[in-house]
This record gives structure tokens, sequence and C-alpha cells, in this order.
């Protein structure tokens, strides 16, 4: 006859017991060894946000020539960027654009994570980002070209260095963690910044990137522009964390929060955390909070998940009223200027307006072209097949 089983250690107390603590000297003798000694891998502490957003509008901070000019470049930006996504906008309701995310309300973040990158730097933004893409000197039209639905990206990731937009949640991040990985590797002088709403701190790919930068220390920027809402999904059903920021530590990584409304406050944050990863530091972890003030996409209804009252306190924080604001009180901006930042954002508009109205000339081969190095079998098939529909089509005209 078998003997009786011993009676299981309770439930809590077998989860109380490491991997090191449940060994048979504890079941044959009744003790328990002493573990080995555990120390923190890293002192956490230089690794958390700080308590409040940092925030430099308001504050009597003393302003060099250099930073003078840095601020009004700013606003002249983020004038443009607001006209640029109005026009867009626009363009939506004309047919023109398939869909647009619009990013009004978050042009700070946009323009500062553009203008804190050395043009031998990456930028892996994701669908919304198409503003911090233009900003980097991108043409309007091409940034537009993918949500029309004209061509692959619209432009060359590798003359730009700028990765194609990303519409699936977060998998550019991981991207970008391999280029910088990489660089370092080759000995490149090289930060690859990525962007990423809060949403897309909810997708695995956000765990994976963190986690490898931060292993490799790789030169990476993560920016993350925590406007609020997942589509209809508000933080609060995201993450139970203190802040994003404090996702960092988890890592192995500093997190730091921002204001993203304040762009001078975004662009000095995201510049240490480039100059941080170019000389050796390692990634960072930026969370910018900030406010979607239009729908997700010109698809969505936000009336149906959020009120009219929480976008007009937002309203009353918008990016480019601070600066403005700010440069008139410091006296660095004039009705001129304010002017002349105005008129080239009309310009651009006009610009885009026009050649957004020109019917596009498409090559239907280019369906084909960029999907892998070299044709497949089924590619193939499928590029003559599109052929001989569009020959039909012809001899029945």
């Amino acid at each position: 006859m078998l003997s009786p089983a011993p009676p299981a250690a309770p439930y809590q107390e077998v989860l109380a017991m490491s991997v090191l603590e449940q060994t048979p000297d504890r079941e044959t003798t009744g003790t328990r060894p002493a573990p080995p000694p555990w120390q923190p891998r890293t002192d956490p502490g230089p690794l958390l946000p700080d308590p409040e957003p940092y925030r430099l509008l308001g504050s009597r901070t003393r302003l060099d020539p250099a930073a003078k000019e840095l601020w009004l470049e700013l606003y002249r930006r983020l004038v443009l960027g607001r006209r640029y996504n109005q026009q867009a906008t626009a363009l939506t309701k004309q047919g023109r654009l398939a869909v647009y995310p619009s990013s009004t309300g978050q042009e700070a973040c946009q323009v500062a994570a553009a203008m804190a990158l050395e043009e031998r730097d990456w930028l892996f933004p994701s669908y919304r980002d198409t503003l911090a893409a233009v900003s980097r000197g991108l043409d309007p039209v091409q940034a537009l070209t993918l949500l029309r639905g004209d061509w692959h990206t619209g432009y060359d990731p590798r003359e730009h260095r700028i990765a194609p937009l990303s519409t699936p949640l977060a998998t550019q991040l991981p991207h970008a963690v391999g280029l910088a990985h990489a660089a370092r590797l080759l000995g490149d002088d090289v930060v690859a910044m990525a962007l990423v709403g809060d949403g897309g701190t909810s997708e695995g790919d956000f765990h994976e990137a963190l986690n490898f930068a931060a292993v490799q220390q790789a030169p990476v920027v993560f920016l993350v522009q925590n406007n609020g809402f997942a589509i209809s999904v508000p933080l609060a059903k995201q993450t139970a964390a203190p802040s994003i920021a404090h996702k960092a530590v988890g890592y192995g990584m500093p997190g730091r929060l921002v204001d993203g409304n304040d762009a001078p406050a975004v662009h000095q944050v995201l510049s240490e955390a480039v100059h941080r990863a170019r000389n050796g530091g390692g990634p960072t972890l930026v969370e910018a909070i900030t406010y979607r003030i239009d729908a997700h996409t010109n698809a969505d209804d936000a009336t149906r998940y959020r009120p009219g009252e929480e976008v007009e306190a937002w309203r009353a924080h918008d990016p480019v009223v601070l600066l403005e604001r700010e440069l008139r009180q410091r006296r660095q901006l004039t009705d001129r200027g304010a002017r002349q930042a105005a008129d080239a954002a009309e310009e651009m508009a006009a610009g885009l307006r026009a050649r957004m109205n020109a019917d596009p000339q498409l090559a239907p081969d280019d369906l084909f072209a960029h999907v892998y190095a070299g044709p497949t079998p089924q590619l193939r098939e499928q590029a003559a097949l599109l052929r001989a529909e569009l020959t039909a089509e012809e001899d029945a005209v």
C-alpha cells in the first residue's frame, strides 16, 4: 500500500518561497537556509521621473540669444504645424485623403521631436506623426501619400532617415532599437527616436523594445505622446501605474515626465535624452502629457466617449497659444513676426491644397514593387493577372 503523501504547504507559504528556498534541505530538516545576499542591480532613485511634468513656459528662465532663436523657431513650426493639420483634415472632407489622424493639440511634441534630432539620426513615427516627419524636412505631400492610398510609403526612408509611418501599433519600436543597436555596433554616431501613443504602450512590442534597448544600452529615445485616449479607451483602463514614465524603472532606464504642450520643455527634455544616448548613456523613456483635440481620425466620433468640457479645458492649454503668449510677454515676438509665421503657414497650405487636388499618375505595377527584395512566384502571378485585367479593360473601350 502506498504511504500517504505528506501534507502540502499552505498555498500562501509556497508563494512566499523563492526558488532557492524550496530545497530538499528545508523538507528534511525543517530549517530554512539563508538565501544568498541580494541587492538591486540598479539604484531606482535616479531612474524615477519628476513628480510633476517638467515645464519651462511661465518660469523666469533667462534666455540667451541662441535660446531666443530656438523658441521663435519652435513657434514658427507650431504655427505651420497647426495649419498643416487643419488643411489635411479638410482634404479628407474633400475626398483627397482616405483618412487623416490629426495631431492638433500635440504639435509641440511633434515639432520638438524633429528638432531634437541631428541630420544623421533616425525618426521612427507612428501613424499620427506626419507632422513630425514634415518638421524634419519631409515634403508634406509625401508625408500624406500613404494616407491617400497612392503608394507604399511615399518617400525613401533612407534618404530622409524617417522610417515608414507605422499604422500597426508600436511595431516601429523594436525596429528603432534594432537600428540603434546596429549603429552602435558599427561605431556610427546615430540616435533613433521612436514615437508612440499611450495606447501603444499596452502592446507587447513596447515591452520587448524597451527591455532589449535597456539590456543592450541602445541609443534610443522613446517618446510617448500621452493624449489621454487610445481611440475611445482612456488611460485609466490601460494602466494602473503612477505614470507611463514610471514604467522606465522596470526596464532599467530613466523616465522623464514633461508637459507635452510646453514646446521648449519638450525640446529640452528630448535633447538631453538624445545627448545621453549619443554619449553611451543608453535609452530614455519620455512621457509627454498632451491631448488630442480632434477625433481619433475623421472616421471617429469623439463625442461618444469624452465630454466637450474636457476638450475645452485642454483648448485653454493650447501649445501654440501658450508659446505665443510667452514670447509676447518676453517681447520676443511682434505682430509682424506672428504675421510672417501665419503667412508662411498659409503659403504651405495653399501649395499642399493645389498639389493634393491634382490627380496622381499611378503605375499599377508599383503594387508589387518593394514587397520583397525579389518578386516571389505569387507576386509574379498576381502582377500578370492585373496586367491581363487592365489589358482587357483597354480593349473593351
